[in-house]
């Protein structure tokens, strides 16, 4: 194993829009780069970064592959992000530890909608970034036109540091515009070799119009340039990087590279920006977190001397050594068979192994420092965002916040016997997958498990039936909806019960009012802290909380509503804490009832890819779905719509949108609100 100074580490993420072409670049990376010894392509389902069957099936990217390769004596740590809305998640969890990252963009489609979103969860984070943009050699590709793109939807600043020589059929190769030579990759030995070639004469006058722009970018933000410039003198290669390495960390430029992974062309100009432009995990800013001791933020600096901190960020469950705990190490060193706090859950773990992870093929190690990423086995109780540490300095990492699952489906084992084994198995994938919950509907005695999209679940059922070998009927998809208020209400409840021969007494007053859309739920406390134990309070936040999740009328969650303790009465002789909570939850029910409560049902923020021919009739069936269109674009390839409309409506609509466009269109869809929906409760 090579020894890698913090550095030489480079944490970076790949991500997209689906079919931009992330994973195949990624197999690029990894031949290049010597971590594998042929190319494993993406149709064929031999995709080393696609290892599980479901990917290899769909010729999709589900979770977020972990591996390791290593370029000019840097070690490039790489998470392969999905691009599909419905494993959203996966690419939030990994950007959240990422220290840089590589957006591939489609020469054809540009920013498609899933780049937008990936992209606004990279700004959420602040990762540093470089741009390229793929399938150079597509029919419609047009380079100019995605940069242009990056600029107005993306609202960046791209600064090519590549052109294209040629397009299409007609794609040559890459101009280098700080060296200004033609990069040419030689096809018999799969792109491995290249070389540096004179620019040709017909593309020369552009090369340099483009090399201008790039040296004006540049000089705005070095005075040092803008004298060489202005003075007529040479400017270093090495001064340029080193203004641009600069200007990435600071997210004021955009370097855009480009080419075809699919033709190995570009990568390796590519795996150099990753290594002179991106951030180790030295230059970036240290991470936040809480101590647990003093309750104050602190920073936690990269340091190898420090106590441990890790973040726990995905979790991969393995039939042999069960879970494999993917950490980001901000300080301290982790080392094999030794004791860590997991200090979100407040219970000792062992570290077994520690495992560095090519694709899924692990290789052993001794130590995890600061600053690099690994994978942990040994863990029992770890979840997707705890903190680890050391049980004499404890800081808490801020936790991972991920959408709400929205569509659901029964399902029940095919045989008494397979009811433990069905329980074990949700476990396992709810533990891998924050937006994937299962529950038991107690009436009905149902299992229900919810997720991100049609797909999502499909997926999650498949793995269930074809991995971890579960016998089970599905049925239907349904919605998951909410429940709500639509006026402020006050109640007062009163709880007396005598339990085991002891008095259990409480009285309270919750205020209950509707909130704006997407502000969730919230819960105030406006009686002075001196009335009564901080205990008591704590119990009435509590009943409070959990009447969120049990509903007013028909069982489901809550949202969009604020409730406010406004008055309580103590009497310290004859108070409980179960009475407290009893009480907070029962006026909850009550103060609910009155509030004119409402069936809220999820709105999906739509996106329909159709060729223009067939704009009208897809117009037309989806506001017959109940949905509204809110803006259109018209691209060279095909018409985007983009609309919003209730998930109840929009089962079953990937199959008609394909049958009426003749299999031409496309649809993508992702959760906005909660809205009031039309369906009454029935009684």
């Amino acid at each position: 194993m090579k020894e890698i100074k913090t550095e030489n580490i480079r944490n970076i993420g790949i991500m997209a829009h689906i079919d931009a072409g992330k994973t195949t670049t990624t197999e690029r990376i990894l031949f290049y780069s010597g971590e594998n010894h042929r190319i494993g392509e993406v149709d064929n389902g031999e995709a080393t970064m696609d290892w599980m069957e479901q990917e290899q099936d769909r010729g999709i990217t589900i979770t977020s592959a972990a591996t390791t390769c290593y370029w000019k004596n840097r070690q490039i740590n790489i998470i392969d992000t999905p691009g599909h809305v419905d494993f959203t998640a996966e690419v939030e969890r990994s950007l959240r530890v990422l220290d840089g990252a590589v957006g591939v963009f489609c020469a054809v489609g540009g920013v498609e909608p899933q780049s937008e979103t990936v992209w606004r969860q990279a700004n959420t984070y602040n990762v540093p970034r470089l741009a390229f943009i793929n399938k150079m050699d597509r029919l419609g590709a047009d380079f100019f036109a995605a940069v242009e793109d990056i600029k107005t939807k993306l609202s960046e600043n791209p600064v090519p540091l590549f052109i294209p020589v040629g397009k299409e059929s007609n794609f040559e190769g890459v101009i280098d515009l700080i060296k200004m030579k033609m990069v040419v990759f030689d096809p018999s030995t799969e792109g491995r070799d290249y070389s540096y070639r004179d620019i040709p004469d017909k593309i020369k006058e552009e090369a340099e119009n483009w090399h201008e722009k790039l040296i004006d970018s540049v000089a705005s933000f070095s005075d040092e340039i803008t004298e060489l410039y202005c003075s007529g003198g040479e400017i270093p290669e090495e001064k340029i990087i080193q203004v641009l390495h600069r200007c990435v960390l600071e997210r004021s430029l955009l370097p855009v590279f480009c080419g075809s992974s699919l033709k190995n062309t570009g990568v390796q100009c590519l795996l150099d920006g990753i290594v002179d432009l991106l951030p180790s995990p030295d230059e970036i800013p240290p991470a936040v977190g809480i101590s647990v001791k003093k309750e104050e933020e602190v920073k936690i600096e990269n340091d190898p001397k420090a106590p441990p901190l890790g973040l726990v960020f995905k979790i991969q469950y393995d039939r042999e050594a069960g879970p494999l705990c993917f950490v980001r190490v901000y300080s301290g060193i982790f080392r094999s068979r030794t004791a860590v706090m997991n200090i979100t859950k407040k219970k000792k773990e062992r570290i077994n192994r520690i495992l560095r992870m090519h694709s899924n093929k692990p290789e052993e190690m001794d130590e995890l420092h600061c600053g690099d990423i690994g994978v942990i086995v040994g863990f029992k109780d770890a979840q997707t965002g705890d903190t680890i540490g050391s049980e004499g300095a404890q800081v808490l990492l801020e936790k991972m916040q991920f959408p709400v699952p929205v569509i659901s489906v029964a399902i029940e084992p095919s045989t008494a016997s397979d009811q433990d084994k069905l329980k074990k198995s949700l476990e396992i994938l709810s533990s891998e997958d924050p937006t994937f919950t299962w529950k038991e509907d107690e009436e009905t005695g149902q299992t229900v498990i919810s997720g991100m999209g049609e797909l999502h679940l499909d997926v999650l059922v498949s793995r269930l039936t074809k991995e971890l070998k579960v016998n089970c009927r599905i049925g239907n998809p349904q919605v998951t909806y909410r429940e709500s208020i639509t006026k402020t209400s006050e109640f007062t409840q009163t709880f007396s019960k005598v339990i085991a021969g002891k008095e259990n007494n409480a009285q309270l007053t919750l205020r209950l009012s509707p909130l704006e859309q997407k502000s969730g739920n919230v819960y105030v406390n406006l009686v002075s802290s001196k009335i009564m134990p901080k205990n008591f309070f704590d119990a009435i936040e509590r009943g409070v909380k959990n009447s969120f999740g049990s509903g007013i009328k028909l069982g489901y969650e809550t949202c969009d509503m604020k409730v406010e303790l406004v008055d309580v009465k103590y009497d310290e002789l004859t108070a409980s804490e179960f009475a407290f909570e009893a009480c907070a939850a029962t006026c909850f029910d009550a103060a609910a009832q009155e509030a004119e409560p409402v069936l809220m049902e999820p709105v999906m923020n739509v996106v329909i890819v159709v060729p223009s021919q067939y704009v009208g009739d897809t117009i037309s069936s989806l506001t017959a779905r109940g949905g509204l269109v809110s803006s259109m674009e018209t691209r060279p390839s095909a018409d985007h719509i983009i609309a919003q409309a209730p998930l109840a409506k929009l089962f079953g609509y990937s199959t008609a949108l394909r049958s009426s466009t003749q299999g031409r269109g496309t649809f993508s869809m992702e959760f906005s609100h909660y809205s009031k929906s039309i369906a009454k409760f029935h009684s």
